[in-house]
């Protein structure tokens, strides 16, 4: 199977699960900004795409479970910082205008609002799921899905930070599919709309891009192999250099720096 064709099986397997987290209740009720870093994360994580049309005010509300002038107040947000527009008439509603790279300011407000034990605590438990899906694929994938998986990261795209991040994001949500476990599919899927922007932050770093493209070239082959502990070491320690990058960037942030290094330079 071709890695075009892989994609799209994967995202025909992925994204019902994908929507679904999206649209799950908020925890936190009745608040605007929840609205919208639900919907932000879902346009950048690619489950939302371009052009598509939200369901309606009411359906957010129903399905967030929040007032419905708290899901108008959200969408403000999102128009604000340029992820959708509204139109009026037949035919109207919002509209995902935006699914490239995230926006930077938003990021940067995202991630000054995020505490460090906070991020420490998401990126464990991410490491801990993701780390659980390559062991397993290690065990259950056959020789030909590896040979699948390879071709495809042959193809990918890791020297733009756009790019690096959808196919790392990819790499994971592959990685859970060749688990054979629809457990772990929905919660990597859930855990990639909830930290996965703020995770691949470190992918604007060209060398954070060398070395993930790397590592996950070596993951395949431990999957190749069969070697589940090696594959488990190999995304471990990837997420834990993700996440330092991230502590790093949130320092400077409230240095009163910015999101990268001067060394760190984005494509």
């Amino acid at each position: 199977m071709p890695p075009s064709a892989t994609l799209k099986s994967m995202e025909a397997q992925l994204r019902p699960g994908a929507r679904e987290a999206i649209f799950a209740q908020l925890i936190e009720a009745g608040r605007a900004e929840q609205v919208a870093r639900r919907l932000t994360d879902a346009i950048i994580l690619g489950v939302l795409t371009a052009g598509e049309r939200l369901p309606s005010e009411q359906e957010l509300a129903r399905r967030f479970g929040v007032a419905l002038i708290t899901v108008r107040e959200g969408l403000v947000i999102l128009r604000e910082t340029g992820l959708v527009e509204t139109r009026r008439g037949r035919g109207g509603g919002s509209f995902v205008i935006q699914a490239d790279a995230p926006d930077e300011t938003l990021l940067h407000t995202r991630l000054r609002g995020v505490a460090h034990v906070e991020l420490s605590d998401l990126a464990v438990y991410f490491s801990t799921i993701i780390e659980g899906c390559a062991e397993r694929a290690a065990l259950r994938a056959a020789p030909q899905d590896a040979d699948r998986l390879s071709e495809w990261l042959a193809q990918a795209d890791w020297d733009r930070d756009a790019g690096a991040r959808a196919n790392a994001g990819g790499f994971y949500l592959e990685l859970a599919v060749l688990s054979q476990s629809a457990r772990l599919v929905r919660e990597q899927v859930r855990l990639q709309a909830e930290f996965g922007p703020l995770l691949l932050l470190g992918l604007a770093d060209p060398s954070m891009r060398a070395s993930v493209a790397a590592c996950n070239t070596d993951v395949v082959a431990a999957i190749r192999s069969g070697d589940g502990p090696h594959a488990r070491t190999l995304v471990a320690g990837q997420v834990r250099e993700l996440a330092e990058w991230l502590h790093a960037a949130k320092t400077r942030i409230e240095r009163g720096g910015t999101l990268h290094a001067a060394s760190a330079v984005s494509a």
